[in-house]
């Protein structure tokens, strides 16, 4: 690999570019579902590749193979010149990079036990006990359990002289039912991403959390509508974590800011004159994008440019003071890259994607926010979402919401929404729970891009409360 990546780094230093490139990707994943007591589908595989990235006359070229070959490398180095040059005719700005110091070293995620060296019989009797869990009432009609494991391993060599070896394992592993009777179907789900190893399955206890998920979505079946009304809403962490995905992690990102990334609900409204100015959320409100906590599925040593894993404020004390940055984009608003630029693969083109946006823990118990909230409801486990353009207008649904009535879990909600406008509704925000109901959940298909890329991606987030805020269908 070693002799490989230099034979292309020194073919490109022949060349006459502004900055190149390589990444070779190794990959290999594994999958297991259960539905309804049958292994539904059991896969396995290798993939490894290679990819070229050079800046030549003001223009990105990018060009990749999955043949490890000199003559290869040498076509593809010249494959990606040519997509330089080609783009360069359509006359745009200067591409000013990011400085960055030549790196050098290794990352590798801390495990203890590796997933791929566990047993296939182990790993299927744990879904199965956990499917005849869910599977117990007949009221349940489908169920599932899943189990993902996925290693990667990226060389990165770049004409300025860094040389960098990352090796990541990516775990997760879920349960769901879906619950019908009478013509009405509910869903209960439970599940978690970490970069860990197979304890992080034997955590989170599948076969322990079945019958939980069978009865809650059960007794869907029979609860209430969500009301129509505005109230106040306590949202569990699990739902945090879309929130703040949705609100504060896209609208960051410095490419939809500037207009050259437009996929996937479209641009932002937190443009660069609102940097430092615009009052995002309440005082107690602050979100991090942070590449360095242990366990994440966004952490790493460095990201797909050689830029060091950092932590980085986005929101503080409630005001909008940081963007997620790539070298190209971060020079426009005079700050050094964040280390936000990903792929999802060698044959793909690194964008700037989120790592961990975390919200900051306040000094809640949640006990004690319940109990201080005369009325209000609390919503569990994102089920649905929806977010305009600009990231400022939108509607979420949970699977499951409880009914608060002078400090107490009452009732159960069905079908919960809210919805609200994004700076207006961080700014309701009057309690956050504390570091002991922090969790650091994964998620693995957050999309962006053309052809569309799929990143993980982690949320550290804790139960918060919010005032006012418009619940069930407003007609």
């Amino acid at each position: 690999m070693d002799r490989l990546l230099n034979d292309i780094i020194d073919n490109l230093k022949l060349k006459k570019i502004s900055y190149g490139d390589v990444r070779l990707v190794e990959e290999e994943t594994e999958s297991i579902l259960v539905k309804n007591g049958i292994i539904e589908a059991l896969t396995h595989t290798f993939d490894t590749g290679f990819g070229v990235r050079v800046l030549k006359d003001n223009a990105w070229g990018f060009a990749s193979s999955n043949l490890l070959k000199k003559a290869e490398t040498d076509r593809i180095v010249r494959k990606a010149i040519r997509i330089a040059e080609a783009s360069a005719k359509i006359k745009g700005g200067p591409v000013v990079l990011s400085p960055l110091e030549p790196q050098k070293g290794s990352y590798k995620t801390d495990f203890k036990l590796d997933p791929f060296k566990v047993s296939l019989t182990e790993k299927i009797d744990l879904l199965l006990k956990s499917d005849r869990l869910l599977g117990s009432d007949p009221r349940i009609k489908n169920r599932t359990s899943f189990m993902s494991f996925r290693r990667v391993r990226v060389h990165f060599y770049s004409t300025e002289g860094s040389k960098i070896f990352q090796e990541f394992i990516y775990v997760g592993g879920g349960i769901k039912a879906f619950a019908m009777d009478k013509g009405e179907l509910q869903i209960r789900s439970y599940d978690d991403y970490g970069q860990s190893g197979y304890e992080f399955i034997k955590n989170l206890k599948l076969v322990e959390n079945a019958e939980r998920v069978r009865e809650e979505a059960i007794m869907l079946l029979s609860a209430k509508p969500c009301p129509t009304m505005k109230t106040t809403i306590i949202l569990d962490s699990n739902q945090m974590v879309l929130q703040v995905h949705e609100s504060c992690g896209h609208p960051t990102e410095l490419d939809r800011v500037l207009g050259t990334e437009a996929s996937y609900a479209g641009t932002s409204f937190m443009t660069p004159d609102k940097l430092n100015n615009l009052k995002y959320g309440s005082d107690i409100v602050n979100i991090v994008a942070d590449a360095t906590i242990p366990g994440g599925l966004g952490t790493f040593g460095w990201d797909d440019e050689g830029v060091p894993a950092q932590k980085v404020y986005l929101i503080k004390n409630g005001i909008f003071v940081g963007y997620q940055s790539s070298r190209e984009t971060a020079p426009v608003v005079n700050v050094k890259s964040s280390g936000n630029m990903r792929a999802d693969g060698w044959n793909r083109i690194p964008l700037i994607r989120m790592t961990n946006i975390n919200l900051l823990p306040g000094e809640w118990k949640l006990e004690d926010m319940i109990a201080d909230t005369k009325e209000g409801i609390f919503m569990t486990t994102n089920k649905s979402w929806s977010i305009d353009d600009k990231r400022l207008n939108f509607q979420f649904g949970c699977e499951l919401a409880r009914k608060i009535e002078n400090g107490k879990l009452t009732e159960v909600y069905k079908n919960p929404t809210y919805a609200d406008i994004t700076p207006q509704f961080w700014n309701k925000c009057d309690a956050i729970a504390n570091k002991d109901y922090w969790h650091l959940y994964g998620v693995p298909n957050c999309g962006k891009g053309e052809p569309g890329q799929t990143m993980y991606v982690g949320h550290a987030t804790a139960p918060a409360r919010f005032r006012d805020v418009q619940v069930g269908i407003a007609r």
